[in-house]
């Protein structure tokens, strides 16, 4: 079999080749983003292959579905986020920054299985097993049907998947395992595709779970993740702060359950606990009788979740007024200070604005609109809104408050926590029933001013 090597350009962020240099990708629209690896290409010299009776097209209604073997990974948040389980023959990346979490959250489903009676096999190729085992040591005791195996060869690694056949596998990480016949280094387009190819006709062949680590940096060096996500079954990415206590896990990808929704942990001494009630843990520590602050209700996946909306507006001392927007969307901030300039005649040009999503946490749901608005005409005015209100409304140009989806799971989040007032829009009060919380339903910004006078 004769082979040929060439070159070619791909795009770190989405995979693109092209056989030129291009200053943007044509494709996700990144700029500088093309990197030149080598490409090996095989001639297989015109051989066709032969169709046999398993590799003909059959009738869709000749083909026979069950229900998908799920296995409990024994955290409701990660099963929650998965679909209800881990799929048999499913290949699911974990993605996220180095040192946020990835691995210890692993190895902990890790001994769950075992604990199960399911045989897991942990390949790193980051670690020795002295490393892994020191970890392994702070989170608990476990059974011998976890496995250690420490090879970046990716041929080594399929020949021990298949001579083994455990139920569950562990890749850590994707970055580090190399193939051979690809004639790049480990970690690039190439050899993270080749890889990831290999491990899904191996998940589906021999019917093993398989999780591949995935590794991204803020300034977007490795390439992994974006390329990767076309090619696994589910994509799960954890965020947060990795000096911080919290994090976030939030399924972006799911071909077996819903996608966009979130599991909650917290990293202690023994690993990542979970979070069972998201919002009381995000609400600690609330300041009280303090202007600028307001909680408000999001939903994530299908969870409503409570946050405390922060903010803080002061006079500038300079030309140009700053504007600062965590855990949130900036240009939406500005968008809104627009609408209290324009609708409400607030002097925004001549302040600065701070604006915070306490607890660290990132929410973008148009929800939080009315929140962000409440709490910088709180600050602005210096009023203090009564601790049990909790608002939620999405706000639009003309100063007019819009329904939300989910209004009776909001209001019911809200109740549970021990709030006795709902500002809310007016047209999603229709389709609340036996609520014991005081629902005050408003049209437009100008009703929202009106309220706060009052109370």
């Amino acid at each position: 079999m004769a082979k040929g090597k060439n070159t070619a350009f791909f795009c770190k962020e989405c995979g693109y080749e092209s056989s030129k240099w291009l200053g943007q990708c044509p494709a996700c629209r990144e700029w500088n983003s093309f990197v030149e690896e080598l490409v090996v290409k095989t001639e297989s010299g015109g051989r066709k292959p032969l169709l046999s009776g398993e590799h003909r097209p059959e009738s869709i209604n000749q083909i026979k579905t069950s229900e998908e073997e799920r296995s409990k990974t024994g955290f409701a948040e990660l099963d929650r986020v998965l679909g209800g389980g881990i799929v048999s023959g499913s290949l699911t990346l974990i993605g996220g920054d180095p040192g946020i979490g990835k691995s210890t959250l692993l190895l902990q489903v890790c001994k769950n299985l075992t604990d199960a009676g399911k045989r897991v096999l942990y390949i790193s190729g980051e670690e020795s097993l002295q490393q892994i085992k020191l970890r392994a040591d702070r989170i608990g005791t476990f059974s011998d049907r976890l496995q250690l195996f420490c090879e970046t060869n990716l041929e080594m690694i399929e020949q021990v998947l298949k001579t083994e056949k455990p139920d569950a596998a562990v890749i850590d990480s994707i970055q580090t395992i190399f193939h051979g016949d690809v004639a790049s280094a480990p970690g690039s387009v190439s050899q993270v595709r080749e890889s990831t190819n290999v491990f899904m006709q191996i998940a589906k062949t021999q019917n093993i779970s398989i999780f591949i680590v995935g590794h991204v940096t803020k300034e977007g060096v490795v390439a992994g993740p974006r390329v990767l996500e076309h090619m696994v079954d589910t994509v799960l990415y954890f965020e947060g702060d990795r000096h911080a206590s919290y994090r976030i896990l939030r399924g972006v990808k799911n071909r077996f359950g819903s996608t966009n929704e979130i599991g909650v942990f917290e990293m202690c001494g023994e690993g990542l606990r979970e979070v069972k009630n998201p919002s009381e843990y995000m609400l600690n520590g609330r300041p009280e009788h303090a202007s600028g602050s307001i909680v408000a209700c999001a939903i994530e996946g299908t969870r409503p979740m409570l946050a405390e909306i922060q903010a803080l507006v002061c006079r500038t001392n300079f030309g140009m007024p700053r504007r600062t927007a965590a855990g949130t969307d900036y240009n939406r901030v500005n968008l809104l200070m627009a609408v209290l300039e324009k609708r409400l005649g607030l002097k925004m040009g001549e302040y600065d604005a701070y604006v915070n999503v306490a607890g660290g946490m990132r929410i973008v749901e148009p929800a939080l609109d009315l929140g962000i608005v409440l709490a910088l005409i709180s600050s602005y005015r210096d009023l203090v809104i009564d601790d049990k209100t909790i608002v939620f409304g999405e706000v639009g140009l003309a100063g007019e408050v819009r329904a939300v989806n989910m209004a009776q799971q909001r209001v019911n989040e809200a109740e549970k926590l021990g709030f006795n007032r709902c500002i809310m829009p007016e047209v999603s009060m229709k389709g609340i029933d036996g609520s014991k919380i005081q629902l005050v339903g408003i049209k437009n910004v100008f009703d929202l001013t009106n309220i706060i006078m009052k109370h």
